[in-house]
């Protein structure tokens, strides 16, 4: 398990960069058009790159200042701490969405 986890953060560490080059978005508002339609995805590596695109946009949906969203990546790209905390949060995504999958067991 701390394989998983320590292979995970270096993943993330590496996506990190693709984070803050996001362009910022406006805060979804109730008119918004709903960007994830389903947690189902064909196969575990889909459901992986589902959880990492859940957790970069809760980041630019919670800092939508493109400006301060770059000042603030010095703060955690070399915080081993925080990039272990972003692997937790992608984790908790795609146990959701592995759940939601049945495991992808047929």
């Amino acid at each position: 398990m701390r394989k998983f986890l320590t292979m995970l953060a270096v993943s993330l560490a590496l996506a990190l960069p693709a984070v803050a080059q996001d362009t910022a978005q406006p805060a979804p508002d109730a008119a918004a058009e709903p960007w994830l339609a389903s947690l189902i995805t064909d196969s575990p590596q889909a459901g992986f790159d589902l959880a990492i695109t859940m957790a970069r946009k809760a980041v630019t949906t919670t800092q939508t200042d493109k400006d301060t969203l770059h000042k603030l990546r010095p703060n955690y790209a070399h915080d081993p701490q925080s990039l272990i905390g972003v692997s937790g949060v992608a984790a908790t995504w795609f146990a959701t969405i592995a759940a939601a999958n049945g495991y992808w067991r047929e």
